[in-house]
């Protein structure tokens, strides 16, 4: 049995067969082919963090599938009336095929799936986002082809999206540079495990220069609301607009996992802007995360 906790759970080789099979599954739901490998299968989804794209790209993965989801909220379970968690894995898991969690504490994920019986996926945590990376990474390929040997720039806060691109350079082979305001760099002890190529930066012009592509994201995570202003006035040079854009290579493209604060990280003229692929990331959850689970499956 496998997890997906983060990136590095999946080989380089398995996570490569994972984007190709993203794009094929992605190709047949175009086409309105079924294929329902998951059929009478249930995935457990714990959210103890609100979404968009996470909850309607595994429900509606589970429906095209064939199975089926439960969406499960703090407010709605024990776990939210502090029934310790591994009692509750043991439990959700012995009547379910798969647990999907969405929480703030890495650790939570990690002792769900020690004690799970069936396969745990992070689709986010404070720590990592990989989930997003498997998209992200399939948009690229799709546009672009290998990203293996490129160069990405990560432009803003030292978060989770982050943490999961540290793992990324290391997993799939690029350079990534990174640049955050002082005081808001990357856990250091993310970046010295990885064996990738990660450069730091204080500023976004060295940073961007010659890169392939360019990701961002909020100022202010889910949790740091009452940071807003503060980071208002720490991230004002960190904004990716047309100018940032023109100091990388000329076929760039330009990443953000959204929601998009437009006007804050972003330009709201980037975010239409012909090598902005922002939407096309966003679809790619659905069909990377497909993947994902049909992997799991597979390896029950």
């Amino acid at each position: 049995m496998r997890h997906f906790l983060t990136l590095k759970d999946l080989s380089p080789v398995e996570l490569e067969q994972l984007i190709t099979r993203a794009i094929e599954l992605k190709r047949m739901q175009q086409a309105g082919e079924i294929y329902e490998p998951l059929k009478n299968k249930v995935l457990a989804m714990i959210f103890d963090k609100s979404s968009t794209r996470t909850r309607v790209s595994f429900e509606a993965g589970m429906v095209q599938f064939g199975g089926g989801s439960i969406f499960m909220s703090p407010n709605d379970t024990q776990l939210g009336r502090g029934e310790p968690i591994e009692d509750s894995a043991r439990v959700i898991s012995s009547m379910v095929d798969a647990v999907m969690i969405r929480t703030f504490d890495h650790n939570m994920v990690e002792r769900f799936a020690a004690n799970s019986s069936v396969p745990v996926i992070n689709a986010l945590t404070d720590d990592y986002h990989p989930c997003q990376l498997l998209a992200d990474m399939q948009t690229y390929v799709e546009h672009r082809g290998l990203i293996k040997g490129k160069t990405v720039t990560w432009v803003g806060d030292g978060n989770n999206m982050c943490h999961s691109y540290i793992n990324a350079a290391q997993q799939f082979g690029f350079t990534l540079n990174i640049a955050t305001p002082l005081g808001y760099e990357p856990d250091t002890n993310i970046v010295s495990a990885s064996t990738a190529t990660i450069n730091l930066f204080n500023d976004v012009p060295s940073a961007v220069k010659e890169s392939d592509l360019v990701v961002t994201d909020v100022w202010a995570s889910m949790g740091q609301e009452e940071e807003q202003k503060k980071r208002e006035r720490a991230f004002a040079d960190f904004q990716v607009n047309h100018d940032v854009m023109a100091l990388a290579n000329s076929d760039a493209l330009f990443m953000h996992c959204l929601p998009a604060h437009r006007g804050e990280e972003v330009s709201a003229e980037l975010m239409d802007d012909p090598n902005s692929v922002v939407w096309n990331e966003a679809e790619n959850r659905l069909h990377a995360q497909k993947a994902l689970l049909e992997f799991l499956f597979a390896n029950r």
